[in-house]
């Protein structure tokens, strides 16, 4: 399935990434967001990497002004009219993504794929939302998107098989490794790490150990190359919570996937790691 239109629906911290990969990748991106200042940090993201990659000489300066060149932002939802692809990159919001694959449904082609970046919702409920099942997909990337080689591919009930075969083209075109999920909640990469993260929020809440010292003994005695603690600042604790109630609620309150009561705490407390300047670590100032 060969098209040149690639649309990305939410210009945040994954939107804004995924749409670097994408115009690297040579594809015609339009991104989407609601406000012209979300639109503003989405564009100075992208200048910022691509500078990164120049400095670093994995691109070139020229390679840098064609990806920018390939790069359009928008408010305006009609502007995805023509896209052969889409993929929604909101916050991990339930009823958001409802509304907004509402609203993309009604506002492209019939033909065009209509892939979710979420992390743990149900495709199969969010394709209901549409008059398009059979194109709806999950396409989750990892963050960062243009480090991160894995894309999770999730089918929901009625996804067809020409829209996985094509969202897998995309994906490796990309650059990017793909695995297959079932539709279940969390997937396969948050249904096993979030749990992980939450209990390393329950030793800390129970006063087994500091974070400093959680992080360490997780770095040095398993050899991941990032505490769990400061992996969720850099997810984003709203994230981490938001995507353990998907968790607990999908698999019928199973107390395994109850969010630690210390996480749901920092929430409240706008603690929700570096995009807040605060979580289990300070940063910044």
């Amino acid at each position: 399935m060969e098209f040149t239109g690639f649309g990305v629906v939410g210009g945040g911290q994954m939107g804004n990434g995924i749409a670097h990969v994408a115009a690297m990748t040579g594809y015609e991106v339009t991104v989407q967001d609601i406000s012209e200042a979300a639109l503003d940090r989405a564009r100075a993201t992208i200048e910022s990497n691509l500078g990164r990659q120049v400095k670093k000489e994995a691109i070139s300066a020229a390679d840098a002004e064609a990806v920018m060149g390939r790069l359009k932002f928008t408010t305006e939802l009609a502007a995805l009219r023509d896209c052969g692809i889409v993929v929604e990159a909101a916050t991990e919001n339930i009823d958001l993504k409802f509304k907004i694959f509402e609203n993309i449904a009604n506002t492209v082609s019939r033909d065009t794929i209509l892939a979710t970046n979420t992390s743990s919702i149900s495709i199969t409920a969010i394709a209901a939302r549409t008059q398009q099942p059979d194109k709806v997909i999950g396409m989750h990337f990892m963050n960062p998107v243009p480090v991160m080689k894995l894309v999770e591919i999730i089918r929901g009930l009625a996804t067809s098989d020409e829209t996985y075969a094509a969202v897998d083209a995309i994906a490796q075109k990309m650059g990017k490794t793909t695995v297959v999920s079932r539709d279940m909640p969390g997937f396969i990469v948050n249904r096993v790490l979030m749990p992980y993260i939450n209990e390393a929020v329950y030793a800390l809440y129970e006063g087994i150990a500091s974070v400093e010292d959680i992080d360490t003994a997780m770095k040095l005695g398993t050899n991941v190359p990032m505490g769990p603690l400061t992996l969720a600042d850099f997810i984003g604790l709203d994230t981490c919570l938001a995507i353990m109630e998907v968790l607990h609620g999908g698999m019928g309150g199973d107390s395994k996937y109850r969010p630690c009561p210390l996480l749901r705490k920092y929430v409240e407390a706008g603690w929700l790691g570096r995009k807040s300047g605060r979580g289990f670590y300070t940063y910044g100032g």
